[in-house]
């Protein structure tokens, strides 16, 4: 079956970077669009950016100029190059992927921006 794990969250102070990573198995990764989403404390899940799998790119306006996704396929994985965090980044970030109609996630990892 479809497993996505992600890592690379922590504690980070404003105007830091970090880098997320996202390890899929059980797909062919190399046909599968990819994307990060974030949830943050009492608000809805947001998407962030997308990566597809003609390595087509999409932000949300709120992460422009700053996280950059990217994609390996030889390593069945995709990255969240984060910089110039702030405060109002902080939430749990997941990978989804989509294979066709159907939808995968991963479990979340955790970022903290302190101000």
């Amino acid at each position: 079956q479809v497993q996505l794990v992600e890592s690379g969250g922590g504690l980070v102070q404003a105007g830091g970077s970090l880098r997320l990573s996202c390890v899929a198995s059980g797909s062919i990764f190399s046909i599968v669009h990819m994307s990060w989403y974030r949830q943050a404390p009492g608000k809805q899940r947001e998407w962030v950016a997308l990566i597809t799998s003609g390595f087509s790119i999409n932000y949300a306006d709120s992460v422009k100029g700053r996280f950059t996704i990217s994609r390996d396929n030889a390593k069945n994985t995709i990255y969240l190059q984060m910089n110039s965090l702030k405060p109002e980044d902080t939430a749990v970030y997941y990978c989804k992927q989509l294979w066709g109609r159907n939808e995968y996630w991963g479990q979340g990892t955790q970022v903290t921006v302190s101000s």
